[in-house]
């Protein structure tokens, strides 16, 4: 338990450090999808990150001109490179060409971390979706900016997709005395669905020299050539390992994940559980794999000491797959109600053991480790979480035309708490209550979504098997009717619409309007609550009386559960009862 409590430990420093590392990434390929299209899902879960909707407008720049690269954390100066001719419009996480990018922190062997150069996760992100059309000149281009400029960040997991594919692409810096980074990115099969989610997942993988579907970053350009190239990976990604003393043993059964991020209780139990939960809802088949995603049960021929050098032997013998082929077609809506997860269902319900109080709140506030008479436990670490700066769905949808086809799905708090509202990507305007700068961690905005929501994610929390399924309710609705009438209806509209430029002005027109229109109804709901709920009551309208000047009101006591009752007892005897 002792080596369990100091992995623990470390990650809860890092995930409280501010960077928005604690992140869950869902993966659907097009033939997976109930509609063809293509999906990546991301949660940018940070206690100090504030939720707003980036954008970078589409861009002409003269040769010779440089691009200031700043940390995208800190905002640190890093440096510049040579910008190219032209960048696309980047709505938050999503270009005009419907490329979505999306990212998990998980760290890794921290010897690798701090390699030379500028190029941090979050600028390899945002310069990529600026240059790249596709998912493959998307991986052209990481690549290339990593090996040109460094790599400056700890490992990191993303999740790329456009509207015909999606890959995952994992990376690692190679310590302070080298540039660049060492990779491997693989590409979904269709039909099939993966996830990370703060732990490496791409193990073994077909080495080029015996696979004619895998190439080495060297012959890159065959990516564009062969559409059945489906691995792609750094040339010294295993030789790497083996001078640093990393890895020793065949190549083919060399393992990325196992080598750079080897898995311990904390990267299963607080990371990988969240893939097994989505998986779970998939396919029928995820029980097995119970006793490695909570770290009980993570079986290996040989031990793992931590900085040894790795074996096939070290490696875990039951850890769950890459992807999984679902038993049923994946909605958008279902992508949502994926990112609201608080492992419902299991031994781990978030909602129902002594820790959710007298009103089931399945959340857990920070530190996620305690000690009790010298025994370590953990709060579960869920995919919907409090301190969740902003999420998305993005959804590549190629039987629409781009620019007009893709849409990120955005909101901003606590995932479930919150609400999805389409933003077409091809918009040149952000709506206000989204826009960056309305407000910050340390700035109230009224006019800020992202203030609206937390006000009443805060307030569900206090008597949420209450207020939480009113929320659902308006929650679901507003969705449901975006998904199933507005946003076809719209589309149908605008092909009837003549000149891209007046299609982007009634798509930019609308993404605002939805906007807005939710933030000022979240806020009425809101207060409707507020009034509803106050003081521990239940208060509603009762029957205008003629000639009262006032509604009265019907005001009921909600108890506490009988659970609570009974433990309050156990806990202090006789000193309530009535005589």
């Amino acid at each position: 338990m002792k080596k369990a409590l100091s992995a623990i430990v470390a990650l809860v420093l890092v995930f409280s450090c501010g960077k928005a590392i604690a992140c869950t990434n869902f993966l659907i390929t097009k033939g997976a999808s109930a509609d063809g299209s293509c999906m990546i899902s991301y949660a940018a879960d940070s206690h100090v990150l504030y939720g707003e909707l980036y954008h970078f407008p589409a861009a002409d720049w003269p040769a010779g001109t440089m691009r200031d690269v700043y940390d995208w954390d800190g905002g640190m100066y890093r440096g510049q490179i040579p910008e190219i001719a032209h960048t696309y419009n980047v709505v938050g996480n999503m270009n005009e060409w419907q490329l979505a990018i999306g990212e998990t922190t998980y760290g890794g062997l921290e010897a690798l971390w701090e390699s030379p150069g500028i190029i941090d996760y979050g600028s390899l992100i945002y310069i990529t979706l600026q240059r790249a059309k596709t998912a493959r000149e998307a991986i052209k281009t990481m690549g290339e900016l990593v090996a040109n400029y460094g790599y400056v960040s700890e490992g990191e997991s993303f999740s790329i997709c456009d509207a015909e594919e999606v890959w995952i692409l994992e990376m690692i810096g190679k310590g302070k005395q080298q540039k660049g980074a060492v990779w491997v990115a693989r590409r979904i099969p269709d039909g099939y669905v993966s996830g990370h989610a703060n732990q490496a997942r791409i193990t073994t993988f077909p080495l080029a020299k015996k696979n004619k579907t895998s190439i080495t970053f060297k012959n890159i350009d065959k990516l564009f050539k062969d559409s059945d190239i489906d691995c792609v990976y750094a040339d010294d990604v295993i030789s790497f390992a083996k001078e640093m003393k990393l890895y020793n043993g065949p190549d083919e059964q060399f393992s990325f994940s196992d080598v750079y991020n080897p898995v311990d209780f904390s990267g299963a139990r607080f990371c990988d559980l969240r893939v097994w939960a989505m998986f779970n809802k998939v396919t029928d088949n995820m029980k097995e794999y119970w006793g490695y995603a909570t770290g009980r049960d993570i079986k290996r021929a040989q031990p793992y000491t931590a900085g040894m050098c790795q074996t096939p032997d070290n490696f875990p013998t039951n850890r769950m797959p890459l992807w999984v082929l679902p038993n049923k077609k994946i909605s958008v809506l279902d992508m949502m109600d994926f990112m609201r997860d608080h492992l419902e269902g299991t031994e781990l319900d978030m909602a129902e053991d002594i820790g959710a109080g007298p009103f089931h709140c399945p959340y857990r506030w920070r530190p996620m480790e305690f000690e009790v008479k010298g025994d370590t436990y953990v709060h579960e670490r869920t995919t919907a979480t409090q301190q969740t700066g902003f999420s998305f769905v993005a959804q590549s949808r190629g039987y629409i035309e781009s620019p007009l086809g893709g849409i990120i799905w955005f909101g901003v708090d606590d995932t479930d708490n919150t609400v999805y509202c389409p933003m077409y990507t091809c918009i040149n305007k952000i709506p206000e209550c989204f826009r960056e700068g309305n407000g910050s961690m340390t700035e109230w905005s009224e006019t800020s979504a992202f203030w609206a929501f937390n006000q009443m994610s805060n307030w569900a929390y206090t008597k949420y098997n209450y207020i939480h399924p009113e929320i659902r309710k308006v929650q679901r609705e507003m969705e449901t009717t975006w998904v199933e009438k507005t946003v076809p209806e719209l589309d149908q509209r605008i092909a009837t619409i003549k000149g891209r430029e007046a299609q982007v002005r009634e798509l930019t027109q609308f993404s605002n309007d939805q906007a807005s229109k939710m933030t000022k109804s979240w806020k009425k709901l809101y207060q409707d609550l507020f009034m509803k709920y106050m003081d521990g009551n239940l208060n509603t309208p009762g029957k205008p009386v003629e000639g009262q000047k006032y509604v009265p009101i019907d005001s009921k006591h909600p108890k506490y559960s009988d659970e609570y009752y009974q433990i309050l007892i156990e806990k202090t005897g006789d000193k309530y009862k009535a005589y």
